[in-house]
């Protein structure tokens, strides 16, 4: 058997392992390597093996990071069937075809910049019929039942508590006579979460490759974030303006609203008038709506002892879905909360509330993730001055506040503990999706408790077990 690593290497983006066994292939994930524009594009554009030879694709979760570059994956010629959860399966309808109009509005955004330049046009790295051809091929499996990739390999699928759907994978596999048996975690979810069930602990496993995304630090509880949410929601009640939260259309958009819901039926903030103004979002709780069998228990005794069976749907919340709803939020006086994509303030309608409103005192912004360097939602964080907004400057008055604790993936201790109960039977393990310092501290901790053999293998590299 032959791991060859061509994606989340020694980086947290682009997850993607194609494992060769009993002369079939199949891969772990097809992700979107994301970075810089052009090495961006030629990453995700290359495939460093032939599409059309590998059998079976089995998709951890819906995140555009394992799940982006499917539709370029078929584009290339693969045809074999794409196994996930049903969960998964439904996000994963939106998320490949929302992908692919980002695919198509880049590459119209390059080309008119070449256009002055007389550059030659570049083509979308694939377009909203690649995405519609790939979610042909998906099918699910639930968790906790065996189902064939290919021959000699059984996979079964366990809940990783990441986000709506997300799996744990186990694959038996057995060749030439050998049996073995190889774990993925995939992106592992964090004990206590609002909404979702904890992660899984799987046994006997000789084999693991896990992430590594925060192997250097320990996250603030959900209950220090939950508390953090209703002092900054007194506050700006106070002040009586809008509160802006620029947000991740899958997990964390629901969480917020699920915590807004908690806060003013418990009577810990005032009633109040919620937004969610992104079709993508406003989608994708649809789907958690149909999944309540995916709830941990505080989730469901909510809804039972609230009197209201949609933990997503209360008197003050308004969906928006047209582009005039969206405008009208702008005419309205605060207090309010407007949650809006994207994650990071980098495109979507929350720009249009931030140019609007970012100049006022009262306005809060509220950040509630990890903004990587160089985006909008950065620049708020380390309280830059003035902004830049489709192209113009805005003086920031309004309030910056930030909420860590919303993390939907393991920290130090959670990652640690995890695989540390599989040290009795476990040879090996591969750290992947995880930059050097977080997957090194990791390690360290990891070999401390018992586990000898931890290896950080570096892109496309393959290893025989």
């Amino acid at each position: 058997m032959e791991i060859t690593f061509h994606g989340a290497a020694q980086t947290v983006t682009g997850s993607q392992h194609l494992v060769q066994v009993n002369g079939h292939k199949f891969l772990l994930d097809c992700g979107l390597f994301q970075g810089a524009r052009q090495e961006t594009y030629y990453r995700n554009q290359h495939f460093l093996y032939e599409a059309r030879s590998v059998d079976t694709l089995v998709l951890s979760h819906a995140h555009t990071d394992h799940a982006g570059n499917i539709p370029n994956l078929v584009k290339n010629g693969f045809s074999g069937p794409i196994v996930t959860t049903p969960a998964s399966r439904e996000l994963s309808n939106y998320m490949i075809l929302d992908s692919a109009r980002i695919q198509e509005s880049d590459a119209e955004f390059v080309n008119k910049r070449k256009a002055k330049h007389n550059g030659p046009p570049i083509e979308p790295l694939y377009n909203t019929r690649d995405a519609e051809a790939a979610l042909k091929l998906f099918s699910s499996e639930p968790y906790n039942r065996p189902f064939e990739v290919i021959p000699g390999v059984t996979a079964q699928f366990y809940e990783a508590g990441h986000i709506l759907g997300s799996a744990i994978t186990v694959l038996d596999i057995e060749e030439r006579g050998q049996k073995v048996r190889l774990a993925f975690s995939g992106d592992l979810g964090r004990k206590g979460m609002p909404i979702l069930r904890d992660p899984t602990f799987i046994a006997d496993v000789d084999y693991l490759i896990m992430e590594s995304t925060y192997g250097d630090r320990l996250h603030k509880s959900p209950d220090e974030a939950h508390t953090r949410l209703r002092q900054v929601m007194l506050s700006a009640v106070e002040r009586g303006g809008k509160v802006i939260i620029p947000s991740f259309a899958v997990g964390r958009a629901q969480e917020l609203i699920y915590s807004l819901h908690l806060l003013m039926d418990n009577g810990d903030i005032p009633h109040l008038p919620v937004y969610l103004d992104s079709p993508l979002a406003v989608h994708i709780s649809t789907v958690f709506r149909a999944h309540r069998e995916l709830f941990d228990t505080g989730a469901l005794s909510f809804a039972r002892t609230s009197g209201n069976a949609d933990i997503f749907n209360f008197p003050e919340l308004t969906y928006v879905g047209s582009v005039d709803e969206s405008k009208a939020i702008n005419d309205k006086k605060g207090p309010m909360v407007i949650i809006s994509a994207s994650g990071m303030a980098e495109t979507g309608r929350v720009l249009h509330h931030l140019r609007n409103n970012i100049g006022n005192p009262r306005t809060t912004v509220l950040i509630v993730s990890w903004q990587a360097p160089n985006t909008l939602g950065r620049r708020l964080v380390e309280n830059e001055p003035t902004v830049r907004i489709f192209g113009e400057e805005h003086a920031v008055k309004a309030s910056v506040e930030v909420i860590n604790g919303y993390s939907a993936h393991a920290d130090q201790a959670g990652l640690s503990e995890w695989a540390l109960a599989l040290k009795g039977r476990l040879k090996k393990v591969f750290l992947v999706h995880g930059e050097p310092d977080p997957a090194n501290t990791l390690a360290a901790k990891l070999r401390e408790g018992g586990l000898t053999d931890v290896y950080y293998p570096k892109l496309h590299e393959s290893v025989t077990l």
